[in-house]
């Protein structure tokens, strides 16, 4: 089971959108995932265990853990080489 938190810089509409697009990736490409949401400023203390972390917020922090900004979800902008981007991620 691949464990991804989905962050945003506050409320949790735009990471909601996300989290759910990578539920469905995941399904459909046969990858057990648990998505979980929080905030940026929560990841340093929800990190523990997680193999992607996809932010619709900008994040320079390196958390030992892949990062990818997550914002074509919500703008519809380059979908597919995000949804690349993170089927690499989970495919390991």
């Amino acid at each position: 089971m691949k464990k991804v938190i989905v962050a945003c810089g506050g409320a949790v509409a735009t990471s909601t959108v996300a989290a759910n697009k990578i539920r469905e990736l995941a399904k459909k490409e046969g990858i057990p995932v648990e998505v979980t949401q929080c905030r940026v400023n929560e990841l340093e203390s929800k990190k523990e265990g997680i193999d992607l972390i996809v932010t619709t917020a900008k994040v320079k922090k390196d958390y030992g853990v892949p990062v990818i900004h997550g914002v074509a979800f919500v703008s519809g902008v380059n979908i597919e080489a995000t949804e690349q981007k993170i089927l690499d991620v989970l495919k390991k």
